[in-house]
């Protein structure tokens, strides 16, 4: 699926990939890097940085740190998922300390959520 986006984006987009927060890290290189399906990391769709993309599935995993409890992150969050939501992309978010405390419960929703979501 191609989406237009911003070209400007992708040097950072880039960087981000080099500078991964610990538990992006973790899912990225403990599992969904050699996931049967493929994924993506910081993947540009539109005017936003995706932290994971597998277009086969049409989702994006988004892990949320503390400062996405915050209201004013709510709202930003709520419009980043109606951006991608008219893509046809289901956005599954999972917060940072689900994937260091709870880490073969996040493979398994992962999982879970790419087969329902393969076409047949």
């Amino acid at each position: 699926m191609d989406h237009m986006y911003d070209p400007r984006l992708i040097p950072f987009a880039k960087k981000l990939r080099k500078a991964m927060t610990k538990e992006e890290c973790h899912l990225w290189y403990d599992f969904l890097r050699d996931y049967p399906v493929r994924f993506y990391r910081q993947k540009v769709i539109g005017h936003y940085i995706a932290d994971f993309y597998c277009s086969q599935a049409k989702l994006v995993i988004e892990l949320d740190g503390s400062q996405h409890f915050e209201a004013s992150e709510q709202l930003a969050d709520k419009q980043r998922t109606a951006f991608l939501n008219t893509f046809g992309l289901e956005v599954f978010r999972i917060a940072n300390n689900d994937v260091m405390q709870n880490f073969s419960g996040v493979c398994e929703a992962i999982d879970h959520l790419v087969k329902e979501r393969l076409p047949l």
